[in-house]
């Protein structure tokens, strides 16, 4: 019996049953487009609108002159002026600011005078990341106001300013630094291995529990069909809920995708078998629903989440957790979809990943026929 004869009663039952289910469809199609909008919108790492507090002990003009790049910059939203150290602390205690410019008193003297004048920047450091970005921040700010200085400085004396080094930073393929164009790219990986891996290990215990599953291993279908048949259909809606992301991300985000959308796809549908294949896996060695469901989170989320680089670098992490990392798919679909979509990569350049993700999905789908033959005989 051909093979695609075999498998259309499979593929077709299976259609309706995720037709008849609508938890199963609402997590494979509806569930990756709320994490998308959720996710993209609330896990943003440019940190702007930094509450600030001014402690001006100069009062003059020349100190006004400074604090007003703080004052009108969307880094930062001065929230108060202060008069002592102590209010400083009361503030950051309150959580009332993040940051604080503390200007001294003889701030007009020294810079007139033409010399030295220091400035202090206290920041609350219990947000490790926002305090290190409005570090950056207005140290960037108060360089370019010294920078203005100097250069005006030299104007009055005749003069041309001379820079030994002229630095003209350029950044390529992201020039905004948008953490959306790192973060959405990396969410298609995490949203398809989660919801595939997960409905995939439900759907198949829960024949278990009803007992259709005993029916299915005495037909004349081979575990090799059975396996294909079960997968096929989860591998359309997942083609389908990766467009739908695609195009949320497109939309709402601006992400778009710079290199071949083929090479996106074929990416796509390679580890989209690997998570079925783990799925089916999962299914094989459990009989109950919350134990599927306690091992798919278990073997999706977490690797997907820490363990491939989708917030943390992998080469920051130990090297016994970057060994490690090495079992998370999703680790090497995330180098092929952000060289993609930000970078124009083509398969030359990205083919090793491939390979991985190939070897991945061929395990995970063997083992699972391997298992699904031991079953039925």
């Amino acid at each position: 019996m051909p093979l695609a004869r075999a498998l259309k009663p499979m593929i077709v039952k299976e259609f309706r049953q995720i037709r008849r289910d609508p938890t199963s469809l609402g997590m494979l199609l509806l569930l990756p487009a709320a994490l998308i909008i959720t996710v993209g919108y609330a896990l943003n790492f440019d940190v702007k609108h930094v509450p600030l507090v001014i402690f001006d002990q100069s009062r003059s003009g020349e100190s006004r002159a400074f604090l007003v790049q703080f004052r009108h910059s969307e880094y930062f939203d001065v929230v108060a002026d202060v008069p002592s150290y102590a209010e400083v602390e009361r503030c950051f205690l309150d959580g009332e600011a993040k940051a604080a410019v503390v200007v001294p008193p003889d701030f007009a003297r020294d810079l007139l005078g033409g010399r030295d004048t220091r400035v202090q920047i206290l920041l609350d450091g219990s947000d490790a990341n926002s305090a290190g970005q409005a570090l950056n921040y207005a140290a960037r700010m108060t360089t370019e106001y010294s920078s203005r200085m100097i250069a005006e400085a030299f104007r009055v004396r005749g003069r041309s300013l001379y820079l030994p080094v002229d630095f003209r930073p350029r950044v390529w393929y992201n020039p905004d630094l948008r953490s959306s164009l790192f973060l959405i790219p990396g969410l298609i990986g995490f949203i398809l291995v989660l919801t595939a891996v997960i409905s995939t290990s439900l759907t198949v215990v829960r024949e278990k529990e009803r007992g259709t599953m005993e029916q299915i291993m005495v037909s004349p279908l081979r575990p090799l069909e059975m396996i294909l048949g079960k997968t096929v259909p989860y591998v359309a809606i997942s083609l389908a809920a990766a467009t739908m992301i695609l195009v949320i991300g497109y939309f709402l985000f601006g992400v778009e995708i710079r290199g071949s959308i083929l090479l996106l796809y074929a990416a796509i549908l390679i580890v989209t078998l690997g998570a079925l294949g783990q799925g089916l896996l999962i299914s094989t060695v459990t009989d109950s629903q919350q134990v599927a469901f306690m091992i798919s989170v278990f073997s999706s989320l977490l690797p997907s989440m820490l363990l491939s680089g989708f917030v943390f670098p992998v080469a920051s992490m130990p090297v016994v957790l970057q060994i490690l990392s090495n079992i998370a798919v999703n680790k090497f679909f995330l180098v092929v979809v952000r060289g993609v979509m930000l970078k124009g990569a083509g398969f030359l350049d990205v083919w090793p990943q491939f390979l991985f993700m190939i070897l991945f999905a061929l395990a995970t789908l063997g083992i699972s026929v391997v298992r699904t033959r031991k079953r039925s005989v």
